[in-house]
């Protein structure tokens, strides 16, 4: 395969996948500055088959960095502006009467594409929040009684401001642990804003893609084959043991109201394998663990409130519990 593939090949050698996602990543490099730690954290949510969530103050490139990764994969995206009086069939689609035929239709919403940006997702009531939970867990939405399966592949990316709670609703406990990994984008250091105002200052626009230079380089049969290899990483049962061993340090600290649940473990496995497939290994080790352990789990606990009086973060507790554990050899 080429640096750039016909987007929908298919690319069984693992090595020109590996190669093509690194292509990927520095086609959104065109667009979307300092921000490479997000942009790998989607390419593994996508190889991994899971959810993002984006947190960061507005202005710091989230929306562009879902566009510019889906353009680059030659991927359907989708935008909702989420917002208090979206209503559920707002996003998964609704039945519409046709007078010609004087039967209902279903006309599919905006969840039917390859990935979702859900802009500002808690700006917008719980009851339009759970329309994602059966789109998120099953790939699919009920409608009269049928099940309409969601194209392959599909990813929800939200965003959220993490400084601003007026007019905001906070998201459903269910609704957190189904995002397989959260997402901190910060505010850039002092050089790359230089460089996005030097962008800037020539000419680029956020809203016109190919004019930035980013282009497609993969499609969705080459990211499917990317995902089959990412399941055939393999994992040793000590590493197996060290990632319960972690999640069961996060429900014994005494900072912790509720600790990491079982499918907080399976997530941390699937994302260490996508991680370990795109460096290379053909097994995940401890490093890849802990790598993830971090963007994997701090969505997924509650500290006490005494706690977070003390100014406790999530962040830190996982620091320091993966201080603690004993790491297989």
């Amino acid at each position: 395969m080429t640096d750039a593939p016909v987007p929908g090949s298919t690319t069984p050698n693992p090595d020109d996948l590996r190669r093509a996602l690194a292509q990927v990543r520095v086609e959104v490099g065109k667009a979307v500055v300092g921000q490479d730690a997000a942009v790998t954290g989607l390419v593994i949510a996508l190889l991994a088959k899971g959810h993002a969530l984006l947190e960061g103050v507005p202005g710091v490139a989230k929306t562009l960095l879902v566009r510019s990764l889906s353009h680059a994969l030659s991927l359907d995206t989708k935008r909702v502006q989420f917002t208090p009086d979206l209503m559920p069939g707002d996003v998964t689609g609704s039945l519409v009467y046709d007078a010609k035929t004087g039967e209902f239709e279903f006309r599919e919403g905006p969840v039917f594409t390859n990935i979702l940006l859900a802009d500002e997702i808690n700006r917008t009531p719980p009851k339009t929040q759970s329309a994602l939970l059966e789109a998120m867990e099953e790939r699919q939405v009920s409608v009269d009684g049928r099940s309409l399966p969601l194209p392959d592949p599909f990813i929800v990316a939200a965003t959220q401001n993490p400084i601003e709670y007026e007019g905001t609703y906070t998201l459903p406990e269910a609704q957190l642990d189904r995002f397989l990994l959260k997402l901190v984008l910060d505010v850039p250091e002092r050089d790359v804003e230089v460089e996005v105002l030097r962008r800037h200052s020539a000419g680029f626009s956020p809203r016109d893609l190919t004019a930035a230079g980013v282009r497609p380089v993969m499609g969705a049969a080459d990211l499917r084959a990317a995902q089959l290899e990412v399941g055939r990483v393999g994992a040793s049962a000590d590493v197996l043991a060290y990632i319960v061993d972690l999640a069961r340090a996060t429900r014994r600290s005494p900072s912790v109201r509720l600790g990491v649940s079982p499918r907080g473990t399976t997530a941390l496995l699937a994302s260490a394998k996508a991680w370990a497939w795109l460096s290379g290994y053909q097994s995940i080790t401890p490093d890849h663990v802990q790598t993830m352990v971090l963007p994997v789990w701090r969505h997924r606990m509650q500290l006490r409130p005494e706690a977070e009086l003390e100014g406790v973060s999530v962040d830190a507790i996982l620091r320091s519990i993966m201080q603690q554990v004993q790491v297989p050899i």
